[in-house]
């Protein structure tokens, strides 16, 4: 019996969900009190209280209004126009400022992007109005960059990820500061991602040689990603790296559990890259049919026309009054979405689920769904969320799925989830490892990097069209 399989394994998961329990906090196993659940998305930190200088007049940047992972009532504005802080500088701070310039290479950007010649002329003429000028516009760019990243979006195919850090981090207030204590260098370090990726890229292209050009220019690319994130991904996650075919239960950014994935092939099903929360585990799902099939394909005919396959497939078969035909897939081992969904409500109508298919976590190459992320373990990774976000106990837990029956588990701690993109990266043995670029998207992140730096235009979402597929075959 496939139920007996499965449960068996989730006895063997017991320990690690333990551990992982006790990672989280005793709360997080235990069911808390009615309403809405406890959100560990990573919240922007204030700002530290240290005091503008009243001499340095800051003219703050204007921002658009932006929808934050799990804020699906939120809208994004078009962006206003951005405006560049101006403040006044000291010689000693625009010469530190010159040698952050020339160090940044080592986050893979290029210290000619930031107008390395024009400050240096401007501290040969003095303090003044033009010093002022030209060095808060270099800090700026600076800061923008790393904060935010130095591709924009035009160039960040199907990159739908909204980053926070420019509410943690205006950039008015990390010049004010910087100016007032003197640590121009420091101000710029403590924008970098916090993720030890980031560190094991920098590490990495320093010790590239000039000559493999090709490899260096991968790792920018791959650090410039790491920037367009949240700088800090939150204390408990899933994150999945699309070109590795893996999905990773994170806590404090130690990789807990692992789970094999496939996802959307190349073309028009190809996996966006998203960032939202888990609000429910669905054990035991329907699947209703998309009239793509039903009518598209003539799914809902030949079922009418054929009840024994209707019933061995376990399909569910109604015909309105207008002659609509609906289809809805019966909760069992061969729903077309397996034994379990993660319920993440959003535009892309994208989720993770377990697939009947399960041989096909055997292949090297999993580019496999139409966009949706297929799970391997899927029930094992569905039990665990549901102990430590829906706090039910793994009794319960595996009693749900023994009923068969379709049931939503709310998450009583909510987690988010990274669709992300990488192709150079830790791998989930923890080296750094290499993946083939599936989806053809590091070479206009590249070109963006190589053009001559554009003024940031105010856009944290792309604008690209959103492309619903909800076939998960």
């Amino acid at each position: 019996m496939q139920f007996r399989g499965m449960i068996g394994r989730t006895r063997g998961a017991g320990r690690a969900i333990l551990g992982i329990s006790l990672l989280l906090g005793a709360s997080a196993v235990s069911a808390q009190s009615a309403g809405a659940p406890e959100n560990i998305l990573p919240t922007p930190a204030p700002a530290p209280s240290r005091p503008v200088p009243p001499t340095q007049p800051a003219v703050p940047a204007t921002q658009a209004p932006v929808a934050l992972p799990g804020d699906p009532a939120a809208t994004v504005m078009p962006p206003a126009p951005v405006i560049d802080p101006v403040m006044n500088w000291s010689l000693a701070n625009a010469q530190a400022l010159v040698g952050v310039i020339e160090q940044i290479g080592a986050h893979g950007l290029v210290p000619a992007d930031y107008q390395l010649g024009d400050l240096r002329a401007a501290i040969l003429a003095g303090a003044g109005p033009a010093l002022d000028a030209q060095a808060s516009r270099s800090f700026t760019w600076l800061v923008e960059d790393m904060r935010d990243g130095r591709t924009r979006m035009d160039a960040r195919h199907q990159w739908f990820v909204v980053d926070p850090d420019v509410d943690a981090s205006p950039t008015e207030t990390v010049m004010a500061q910087a100016l007032a204590s003197g640590d121009i260098a420091g101000a710029i370090e403590g924008l970098a991602p916090t993720h030890p990726d980031y560190a094991v890229l920098k590490a990495r292209l320093a010790a590239t040689p000039a000559a493999n050009k090709t490899m260096r220019n991968t790792l920018r690319v791959n650090l410039d990603r790491w920037r367009w994130m949240p700088r800090d991904l939150g204390k408990a996650y899933l994150l999945t790296n699309v070109p590795e075919f893996q999905l990773r239960l994170t806590v404090d950014n130690e990789i807990i559990r692992s789970y094999r994935t496939i996802v959307g092939k190349p073309g028009r099903t190809a996996t966006p890259q998203l960032a939202e929360v888990v609000e429910g585990v669905i054990f035991n799902p329907t699947w209703t049919v998309p009239q793509s099939i039903v009518k598209g394909e003539g799914l809902g005919a030949q079922l009418l026309a054929n009840p024994a396959r209707a019933a061995r497939e376990n399909y569910k078969v109604t015909k309105a009054k207008d002659g609509t035909i609906y289809v809805v897939q019966q909760p069992g081992p061969q729903n077309a979405l397996g034994m379990m969904k993660l319920d993440m409500p959003n535009e892309h109508a994208i989720f993770l689920h377990d697939t009947p298919g399960r041989h096909l976590f055997n292949q090297a190459a999993r580019a496999l769904s139409h966009g949706c992320i297929r799970t391997e373990r899927a029930l094992e990774l569905a039990i665990t969320m549901g102990i430590l976000g829906g706090g039910l106990s793994k009794e319960e837990a595996v009693e749900i799925v023994k009923s068969g029956t379709y049931t939503r588990v709310p998450m009583t701690r909510t987690f988010p989830v990274y669709l992300t993109y990488f192709t150079v990266a830790s791998d989930i043995s923890g080296k750094l490892g290499q993946f083939n670029d599936l989806y053809g998207r590091d070479a206009p992140v590249l070109a963006a990097l190589n053009a001559p730096r554009q003024p940031w235009d105010g856009k944290r979402k792309s604008t690209e069209a959103i492309i619903q597929l909800d076939n998960p075959l």
